[in-house]
C-alpha cells in the first residue's frame, strides 16, 4: 500500500474528509487570524442582536444580562453554523467548519460545537489550550475541532 493510499483512507486518518495541510496547505493559511477577526465580528453581531432583543423581554434581560448575551449568542452561532457551516463573521472572512468527511454541519454537530466553544470560552485553560492548538496544529483546529473531528478551512471556490 503507497503512502498516498494511506493517507486518503477513512481508516488511516480519523480526519480523512478534510484537506491535507501537506498537499493542501492554502485550505488552512491564514486560518487563526481569521477566526480572531471572525469572532470579533460575532461578537459585534451577537451584542447588537442582544440590544435590539432586550426591548421584547420588557427590557428585564438587563437583570441577567451575561447571561441573556450568552443565550442569543448560543442560538446565533448553533443557528448560523447549521446554515451553511459558517457563523456571519467566519462568512465574511471566507472561512468555514468542516466535519471529518468534509461535510458542513448539520444542527446537531453545530449546537455541540458551540457548547464545546462555549465550555471553552467559560473558562481559562481550556481557551488557552484552544488557541495553542489554533496556533500550532497542523490543520489550526481549536479544543472544540479537536474534540469533534472538524477544522475551519478557508472556504473552497465555487465552480
Amino acid at each position: 500500500m503507497s503512502a498516498m493510499t494511506e493517507q486518503t483512507e477513512p481508516s488511516a486518518d480519523r480526519l480523512w474528509g478534510l484537506p491535507d495541510p501537506a498537499l493542501q496547505p492554502d485550505f488552512y493559511a491564514g486560518v487563526p487570524s481569521k477566526r480572531l477577526a471572525a469572532w470579533v465580528v460575532d461578537v459585534v453581531l451577537i451584542l447588537m442582536i442582544s440590544l435590539l432583543a432586550l426591548p421584547f423581554t420588557a427590557f428585564t434581560a438587563l437583570f441577567f444580562l451575561p447571561l441573556f448575551f450568552t443565550l442569543v449568542g448560543f442560538a446565533y452561532r448553533t443557528v448560523t453554523l447549521a446554515r451553511g457551516s459558517a457563523t456571519w463573521g467566519m462568512r465574511i472572512m471566507a472561512i468555514e467548519i468542516r466535519t471529518a468527511r468534509g461535510d458542513e454541519l448539520d444542527l446537531s454537530t453545530a449546537a455541540l460545537h458551540t457548547l464545546a466553544y462555549s465550555a471553552c470560552i467559560t473558562f481559562v485553560l481550556p481557551q488557552v489550550a484552544s488557541v495553542i492548538l489554533m496556533l500550532t496544529g497542523a490543520r489550526a483546529q481549536g479544543l472544540p475541532d479537536f474534540i469533534l473531528g472538524t477544522a475551519a478551512i478557508n472556504r473552497p471556490a465555487n465552480p
